[in-house]
């Protein structure tokens, strides 16, 4: 069978052939492509006589995917899938897997990373430094003690809900079911208003699906305290970005970290929560240590090998 990489997964190519060595000492043919391309046209001549295709996050739309003809399995370097045409295939009997677990560690240490700079202001206090200045007229905060609010404890939430126990805060959750291991760490359940009512610090855990898209709405934002801050290193349309910067600007929250838009950088230079000055942004780093990056391709390889044995894993589909 061809197996495609159909775009840069941030490891060497000469790495990326010794973790698929397994698989293509048993005669299957590997075809990387070092460079990336949202040409549908271009796509399509590569997807052409593919049999199982890897992808990262690029968007692979129905009419690329109707163009592998002999496309039988979507190996996807990545956690979330929404930017892959499910619909077509379902049609098609295509089987999608995720690189479930890669980037957990990775993302709830930016996590951390954003909260950390938020409350003690290291991104200003830099600048001020620099210029030769000192930290009066900043505000400098313990993360101890704080009611830390974790929306989502999938595998990232929850290890975001452990390190926070770490850390000295009172952990609160919300998710649509409950983790009894958490529970029984101290770890309590509350619903999201609540949540957003009672936390210093919330940050944001969700999968994007049609029910989150917009999860994070105004009306929420507005529940929080004046001293509270917003972290989002989950998908961006989760949160209103528009609502949010509104929020900031008004001074009704204290701060918002966010990895993460409803777009992928480069951002337009106007895009609202530039110009917010109390808000830490980053160009959706939360996934792509060069750790993470070595743990995703071994994932995507073995998820490869494991569907050729019949017997698939992380199906997403």
């Amino acid at each position: 069978m061809r197996i495609t990489v159909l775009e840069p997964l941030s490891v060497s190519e000469e790495n990326l052939r010794e973790m698929a060595k397994p698989i293509t000492d048993r005669g299957h043919e590997l075809i990387i492509y070092n460079e990336r391309s949202l040409d549908k046209e271009v796509l399509k001549k590569r997807v052409k006589d593919t049999d199982i295709l890897v992808i990262a996050n690029s968007p692979l739309e129905g009419e690329v995917i109707e163009a592998a003809k002999k496309l039988k399995m979507i190996s996807v370097a990545f956690t979330g899938v929404d930017h892959v045409d499910l619909r077509v295939c379902r049609e098609r009997g295509i089987l999608v897997s995720n690189a479930a677990g890669y980037s957990t560690h990775s993302v709830a240490e930016l996590a951390f990373g954003m909260i950390i700079s938020l409350l003690r202001n290291i991104v200003p206090l830099d600048r001020v430094t620099r210029e030769g200045g000192t930290m009066e007229g900043y505000r400098r905060r313990d993360l101890y003690g704080k009611t830390l609010g974790v929306v989502g404890t999938g595998a990232i939430g929850a290890k975001v809900a452990e390190l926070g126990l770490a850390f000295g805060c009172k952990v609160l959750a919300y998710n649509r079911s409950e983790n009894e291991d958490l529970k029984a760490k101290g770890i309590r359940y509350m619903d999201i208003e609540d949540i957003f009512k009672e936390s210093d610090i919330v940050t944001i855990h969700l999968p994007l699906n049609a029910e989150t898209k917009g999860f994070v709405d105004e009306d929420k934002l507005r529940l929080m305290k004046e001293d509270a801050i917003l972290v989002n290193t989950a998908r961006g349309p989760i949160v209103d970005n528009i609502a949010l910067s509104k929020i900031l600007k008004e001074g009704k929250i204290a701060g918002a970290g966010i990895d993460v838009f409803d777009m992928e950088p480069p951002l337009d230079r106007d895009y609202p929560l530039l110009k917010e000055k109390n808000a830490v942004v980053t160009p959706h780093i939360g996934f792509a240590t060069e750790e993470a990056m070595v743990r995703r391709a071994n994932i995507v390889f073995s998820n490869i090998d494991c569907w050729l044995d019949g017997k698939p894993e992380n199906i997403v589909n």
